[in-house]
């Protein structure tokens, strides 16, 4: 029942994030708003287990994934912020405020991967499915998640493409989508 009520708390917050973007199959967000769900379930689904045998070796895989994904979104909000310049967004945009950048930030976490924060969210994911690896449901989740953010990363380099141009499509040529020199 605990579970229950967390994840429809968690989903109230998410719907009041995404909501403008659920108009649109266009909009990145769209793709987000589903990957933002099942990536919550697969944490609530996994609370019970998260620190059981906290040092063997997949908690400790898990806990590096976690780890990760927090560098990864610090370091990526940090830089939109500090180098994107986001602008003042218009009342009825399906871009998150933070989204509205004015330059294209090509430094720090974003010299290798097109979507740090993206690749944050896949690591968190990763770590919450180590908590049960085999469950079937975590490997349905898992799926899911990877498949909407990946979705998500496709929609959001169609935006970024027009809006940045030739610059963004250079940028896409030498720079990877979510982990450096593998995806």
């Amino acid at each position: 029942m605990f579970g229950i009520a967390l994840f429809i708390f968690a989903s109230t917050g998410i719907l009041w994030l995404s909501w403008r973007s659920l108009s649109s199959l266009r909009a990145h967000g769209f793709y987000r708003f589903f990957a933002f769900e099942f990536l919550a379930a697969l944490i609530i689904v996994n609370l019970p287990v998260w620190f059981r045998n906290p040092w063997s070796q997949r908690q400790l895989c898990s806990y590096a994934l976690g780890a990760l994904s927090v560098v990864l979104a610090f370091e990526g909000f940090r830089l939109l912020k500090l180098i994107g310049k986001p602008a003042e967004r218009d009342a009825q945009s399906t871009i998150l405020a933070f989204e509205n950048t004015t330059r294209l930030v090509t430094s720090g976490a974003y010299r290798f991967i097109r979507n740090p924060l993206y690749a944050s969210l896949l690591a968190f994911a990763a770590c919450a499915w180590l908590k049960a690896p085999l469950s079937l449901a975590n490997v349905c989740m898992m799926g899911a998640v990877a498949g909407f953010l990946i979705a998500t990363a496709l929609v959001e380099e169609r935006e970024n493409l027009a809006r940045f141009g030739a610059q963004y499509a250079g940028y896409m040529k030498r720079t990877w989508r979510f982990v450096p020199f593998v995806f």
